[in-house]
């Protein structure tokens, strides 16, 4: 019943309520004023990992660059934050690359007489671990924290995810959920079968008892799987952040 989450649609939306497409195409014309075998070579670009790319940027013909592709480092943010999505080097996705993707590197590359290199990519994290469903955006860094969106392929996330995800933003939002939890816990909790006369002081003793509960279950939950906040982990290369 629910439209599932296209995470390019939501990364236009936030980058276009920060800044139109032709202004943020003219700033990064004054930033950067300045076959098989092929496909193969872009393959091991994309999953090899050297010291010598981890750095570079990309050099591009401004005049060919379309301005809806090119995202700022903080549009990635918030998208990441939002969704709990990580932001890595491609040699971290551990699926496959799709033939259409390589087709647009190779397109680029073609276009703007280029090698790309240090190629980035938006994905969940147990994609980059385990192959799955969702749906991943391949970046080439421009530099100055400007980035090229190559191609986007995959399924659209659960149109529930933003919600789902949302208590693991911040340190906030997790206690704001586990008030509500308990609230609605000591709710529909039976008082009668404890006691006879339940008065407003049994009701916030019980609501004590049930945040302490579901406040110990969450911190148990997250240390023994050593997670963190998704702000504090959308660019962290470990699975177990």
């Amino acid at each position: 019943m629910l439209e599932r989450t296209n995470i390019e649609t939501k990364l236009i939306r936030a980058r276009s309520n920060r800044i139109s497409e032709a202004a943020i195409l003219k700033q990064v014309q004054n930033i950067f004023s300045e076959t098989d075998t092929e496909r193969k070579k872009i393959r091991h670009t994309l999953s090899e990992a050297t010291e010598i790319t981890k750095e570079i940027t990309n050099t591009f013909n401004v005049d060919l660059l379309q301005a809806k592709q090119i995202y700022h480092l903080t549009d990635i943010e918030k998208l990441c934050v939002t969704y709990r999505l990580r932001f890595l080097d491609a040699h971290y996705f551990k699926g496959d690359f799709p033939e259409e993707a390589i087709s647009k590197i190779r397109h680029l590359e073609k276009e703007h007489q280029t090698q790309l290199v240090s190629l980035k990519i938006v994905a969940p994290a147990k994609l980059l671990k385990l192959e799955n469903a969702d749906d991943p955006l391949l970046f080439a860094p421009m530099g100055n924290d400007y980035f090229y969106l190559i191609h986007k392929w995959g399924n659209d996330l659960h149109p529930l995810r933003k919600w789902l995800m949302w208590p693991y933003k911040t340190f906030e939002n997790l206690v704001l959920t586990i008030f509500v939890i308990s609230i609605l816990l000591t709710y529909i909790t039976p008082m009668q079968l404890f006691i006879h006369t339940v008065a407003m002081q049994e009701y916030v003793l019980m609501f004590l008892f049930m945040f302490k509960a579901v406040a110990g279950i969450v911190l148990f939950y997250g240390f023994a799987k050593g997670k963190n906040f998704t702000t504090a982990i959308w660019r962290s290369k470990y699975y177990n952040a």
